[in-house]
């Protein structure tokens, strides 16, 4: 999956420094109203993007959605990073226009600057530009190395980017000095590969185990049973996973200058470096302890629009320096 965006921005950082720890008071954050536009490239059932769809419209659904928790709670601890600073407003996130590529005009093998080039087929006015690609189209570093990726550019060709992978790390989170880039820049958000290898199964790359635990087997943990996908759609269920994570750390680490943990070029940020962890007890192979539906056996953590049940990542609580969960 991938995407691409513009914005009014401040980020947030987790690192470590040897000797003083300085927060960035002056640094602009995405903040205001931000649409996420959805690129679909290649074949997905209506069934499928519904699921990503309702996922957008939940993050800021305005309806009373019971019972709690909701997406749009876990949304809220977003506020925490927001409010470092008495200049810093909250970012409010709505659906934007969708754009389904289904004649695969750029070929089933993408480069990075081919998703780019996707991604600026959206909105180019403060918008996040999200790309999806389907089971059929291979994009460049996708399972090998990343389950997903955002940065920023200032043209569709040139762009600075961080991924998600699964690596770990207990080290505390902190702010890191440094100043922001001009506003107006792109996101890039990409977010591929996720149903291409969940439902290939390919043993060379792996990628199930890598980026949709804990619907499949985990390649390294402990071989506890899968859970069951809420939506009854792995490759997606995944996706949305993925989908959350880069969200987060979009609009807090937009620039590679706000909130993350370790090295720049490849940070922890808000939701990634709490990986794993998506209810109370969590440990290395046992996703934590969850509400399961009493219908279908699925696990999930919070209630999104039309009844909508998603199983979302812990998020990393500035005030706390804790990974939270909602269940």
């Amino acid at each position: 999956m991938a995407s691409f965006a513009t914005s009014n921005i401040v980020v947030l950082c987790f690192v470590v420094l040897v000797s003083w720890i300085h927060f960035n008071a002056e640094a602009r954050r995405l903040g205001g109203n931000i649409s996420v536009n959805l690129i679909w490239y290649g074949n997905f059932k209506p069934s499928q993007r519904a699921i990503v769809s309702d996922f957008i419209n939940s993050l800021a659904s305005s309806k009373l959605v019971s019972p709690q928790p909701s997406v749009a709670t876990w949304w809220k601890a977003m506020d925490k990073y927001y409010h470092l600073t008495n200049k810093s407003s909250s970012l409010v996130i709505s659906l934007g226009s969708q754009i389904l590529n289904e004649s695969y005009f750029l070929g089933k093998s993408l480069t990075n600057e081919q998703i780019l080039q996707l991604a600026s087929k959206g909105s180019q006015r403060n918008p996040i530009n999200v790309v999806l690609t389907s089971v059929d189209v291979a994009v460049e570093g996708f399972c090998s190395s990343k389950c997903g990726t955002h940065g920023h550019t200032k043209s569709p060709l040139v762009s600075t980017s961080r991924s998600v992978s699964a690596s770990k790390s207990s080290r505390p989170m902190l702010p890191l000095m440094e100043n922001s880039p001009t506003l107006g820049t792109s996101v890039v958000f990409m977010a591929s590969c996720i149903i291409n290898c969940t439902s290939s199964m390919n043993s060379e790359t792996q990628c199930p185990g890598r980026c949709v635990w804990p619907f499949h087997q985990p390649i390294y943990r402990p071989q506890n049973p899968s859970l069951v996908a809420p939506n009854n759609d792995v490759g997606l269920e995944g996706m949305v996973i993925n989908l959350a994570t880069l969200l987060a750390g979009t609009v807090t680490n937009l620039f590679g200058n706000g909130y993350y943990q370790g090295p720049k070029e490849a940070p922890l940020e808000a939701a990634s470096a709490c990986p794993g962890i998506y209810g109370k007890g969590a440990y290395p192979g046992y996703a934590g302890d969850l509400p399961v539906d009493v219908t279908t056996g699925a696990s999930y953590n919070t209630h999104g629009v039309n009844g909508r049940k998603y199983l979302l990542p812990a998020l990393f609580d500035s005030s706390t320096s804790t990974c939270a969960t909602l269940a």
